[in-house]
């Protein structure tokens, strides 16, 4: 493994702005402080090894850190960016210059790097096509395990739905007799309570008549007591008159007997 940490790799079908271009293959392998760049044109092959060295002095010269510019050089070479002009232009002896450009803090910028022709043509295209076949595979295996988990996912969803509504069912009809049962013992209760009461009532009417009817007994007890009362003293009151009377003559004889003297 060569130094600077775990390699990333991307591949890239790029479109060039150029008119009348064919689009570019570029594969990269990315590093911490390091990257290398593969491409192909379909029959010919690029190299582009941008050393540690190389990748500090451009990083100064933008005045950006080590990490930045790798990340950045990636975004743009590993996904073709919207409104970036992608060249892959000669320069020179079998070489070419592929550049990108990008806006930072309002200005536009342009980066460059060479690429050397290939040593080894069919090589170089062997691997990206390796790369791609292989990215292809994962991709339509991911495909599969995404669909499969997508069509479980479903068949829970559906499950769930389902119990969802059965519970909802079950609820309603629980619901239902629940409140069946309450309405019947609500009116038990007040049946019972009405029964009740009217029991009360006539229990309350049968216990007023007889103190009604004592009543009226005490009453007129006490009017022919005043009445025998009254004719008693009506009676007894000649009869005194009579015995005290000084106008009236005794029934008995009060005259006194003569005695003669010899």
């Amino acid at each position: 493994m060569e130094p600077g940490g775990a390699a990333r790799d991307t591949c890239l079908k790029l479109e060039i702005s150029t008119a009348g271009a064919e689009p570019i293959f570029v594969k990269g392998t990315w590093f911490d402080s390091h990257f290398h760049l593969s491409v192909t044109d379909g029959l010919n092959t690029w190299l582009c090894n941008a050393t540690e060295e190389e990748v500090r002095e451009r990083a100064s010269q933008w005045d950006q850190p080590v990490s930045e510019y790798i990340n950045l050089a990636e975004e743009y070479l590993g996904f073709q960016q919207p409104g970036s002009v992608y060249r892959f232009a000669d320069a020179g002896d079998g070489q070419k210059r592929l550049s990108w450009t990008f806006e930072k803090e309002g200005t536009k910028l342009e980066w460059r790097w060479k690429c050397q022709p290939s040593p080894d043509d069919r090589k170089t295209t062997a691997e990206i096509l390796d790369f791609l076949m292989d990215a292809n595979v994962k991709l339509r295996e991911e495909v599969v395990r995404k669909t499969r988990s997508s069509e479980q996912l479903k068949e829970e969803a559906e499950k769930c739905l389902a119990q969802s509504e059965r519970f909802s069912t079950e609820k309603a009809e629980f619901e239902s007799a629940v409140y069946a049962k309450f309405v019947g013992v609500l009116n038990s209760k007040k049946r019972k309570l009405r029964e009740l009461r009217d029991q009360l009532s006539k229990k309350e009417n049968l216990g007023k008549f007889p103190q009604e009817e004592e009543e009226e007994s005490t009453d007129k007890t006490e009017s022919f007591d005043e009445v025998s009362g009254e004719e008693k003293s009506e009676e007894e009151y000649p009869a005194k008159l009579t015995g005290t009377s000084k106008g009236v003559p005794s029934s008995r004889g009060r005259g006194r007997k003569k005695t003669s003297k010899k």
